[in-house]
């Protein structure tokens, strides 16, 4: 008899599900005989752009250095960060993408016997993150899809260590905004540590969102988490950033991998946090696509969820499984939402504006069929 290794996993690694990404363009140019470059993906909230040109030559240029160890400490990048950024190099810790800093959070802080605390519609790394170490996850039920602060305040017990909140979440698009994170930040415990996941916070125009960089002075138990994945285009490179007190990143780093974060992305980054013409363009590509997506939505009677991020949740008050079928034999990629609990949701992707037509004409073609 064979033995069960499932059954030899630990009970919260047992009970977890694998992430499931986006479809990418190949596997459905396979299944359905497809030309690849007929394909619109609208599924994973990249950047539409393409890479920022500075960023690509900042790659050519690290190309001769491929046989080299990337810079462990990631010095060139944690200097650019901490100026910008306003805190010290002590206190800037690098992942591998944005949901490596989640990762380390929960390596570091949580344990059988210990609890996250997160709302439900979150990031699927939040379950995953705090299962795999043997925690249990705490999921408090949103309020119109969004976080309700309040609750998860009253969800902190004695067992609690972290927190994980999202502004803007993801798939929702929610937001909370100064005097609701402000009053939340206030009343958590000192002794729980409360991420606060900004991946997409690039997108918010002016003061219309909360920085949480505002609040790491007066919060020692505050983490702000951020990408290079989407306002900045570099999503295949996996380079993200957590802001903490530096006794946090110590920790996080006593657990972080070595060499985590390769010299391409580490250059990359560099690069492209100082092409703002690049990131303004994003922005703007950004504001006129989800009115497009949103004109084209109410021209099809469809409701959405408000968003700030750069991608819209679309409600079509029934299951969306056929509807998502329909659109990749289309040839057009989005994001079925059913295992975050939104079943009669699918997260469509900003693209620039022919992509986002095409969608917008399957769309009108799968419904009228």
């Amino acid at each position: 008899m064979s033995c069960d290794f499932i059954a030899l996993a630990q009970p919260g690694v047992q009970k977890l599900s694998p992430y499931v990404p986006g479809k990418p363009v190949d596997e459905l140019a396979r299944e359905l005989n497809m030309d690849p470059a007929s394909i619109v993906k609208l599924a994973s909230n990249e950047n539409p752009l393409g890479p920022s040109p500075k960023a690509l030559a900042a790659i050519r240029a690290e190309l001769d250095e491929l046989t080299r160890y990337p810079d462990g400490n990631g010095f060139a990048l944690k200097t650019l960060l901490a100026e910008r950024c306003g805190v010290t190099t002590a206190q800037v810790t690098l992942g591998n993408g944005s949901n490596d800093i989640l990762e380390l959070v929960a390596r570091a802080y949580l344990a059988p016997g210990l609890n996250a605390v997160f709302s439900a519609h979150a990031f699927a790394v939040y379950p995953i993150a705090t299962q795999a170490v043997g925690a249990q996850a705490k999921v408090v039920p949103a309020v119109n899809f969004g976080h309700d602060l309040p609750a998860m305040l009253a969800a902190i017990d004695a067992n609690t260590r972290v927190v994980f909140i999202a502004n803007p979440n993801n798939p929702t698009g929610t937001w909370f905004g100064k005097q609701a994170l402000g009053d939340f930040l206030a009343a958590v415990p000192e002794s729980v540590l409360v991420v606060l996941d900004e991946a997409y916070i690039e997108y918010a125009d002016g003061d219309e969102l909360p920085d949480g960089l505002d609040y790491l002075a007066a919060h020692p138990n505050l983490l702000v988490s951020r990408t290079f994945s989407k306002a900045y285009g570099l999503a295949s490179l996996r380079v993200g950033y957590g802001l903490s007190r530096p006794d946090v990143a110590d920790v996080l780093n006593r657990v972080r991998q070595p060499f985590n974060v390769n010299s391409f992305a580490l250059a990359a980054a560099c690069a492209a946090f100082d092409d703002t013409e690049y990131l303004a363009r994003s922005r703007e590509i950004n504001t006129a696509g989800m009115l497009q997506l949103q004109e084209g939505c109410r021209e099809l009677g469809l409701s959405w969820i408000p968003s700030k991020a750069n991608f819209l949740a679309i409600d079509f008050g029934r299951d969306t499984a056929a509807i998502n079928q329909g659109l990749l034999r289309e040839g057009v990629i989005v994001r079925p939402v059913a295992g975050y609990g939104m079943p009669n949701h699918l997260r469509v992707s900003i693209g620039l504006p022919a992509e986002n037509a095409r969608f917008l004409e399957a769309l009108r073609k799968v419904l009228n069929a």
